[in-house]
Formats: structure tokens, sequence, C-alpha cells
């Protein structure tokens, strides 16, 4: 299955934020995945001095992480 990288902003000041936003999105994949869409949330990694979280899923099409995207806390601008 491909693989899919979520980038968000994220200032330093709110870096606990990094940690609620990757457990959101593993819940929302999780939830799709029961309704036999093929979705795995893999991992969140934070760099602090970029400013910058990354999520990392694993989904038959970038439509499924855009379903499970709004659920998950993530905005996504393209797709």
């Amino acid at each position: 299955m491909p693989l899919y990288l979520v980038e968000m902003y994220l200032p330093r000041s709110h870096a606990d934020e990094a940690g609620a936003t990757g457990s959101r999105a593993r819940v929302a994949a999780e939830e799709l995945s029961r309704e036999n869409v093929s979705i795995r949330y893999l991992r969140t990694t934070f760099l602090p001095d970029d400013e910058t979280c990354f999520h990392l899923f694993e989904a038959s099409s970038v439509e499924h992480v855009a379903e499970a995207a709004p659920d998950g806390g993530l905005v996504l601008d393209d797709q």
C-alpha cells in the first residue's frame, strides 16, 4: 500500500499538540478501517526547530487519507 505524508505547521509553543493530533488521526484511521477502508496511521514526527509536524499514513488512496484527516484534526490543502 502507498504511504502518504501529511505536513502541518506547529509552533514550538504548541508541541504537546503533535501527540494529541497523532492520537486523533490514529483513531480516525482505525474507525475507517473498521468500515473496510484500507488505511492505517503509522507515526507522528515533530521537528520543533522547523515548527513542522508530519503524520504518516498507509492507505490505498489519498482520498482515504483525506477522509480521515478532518476527524484527526488535520487540514489538507492539496490532494
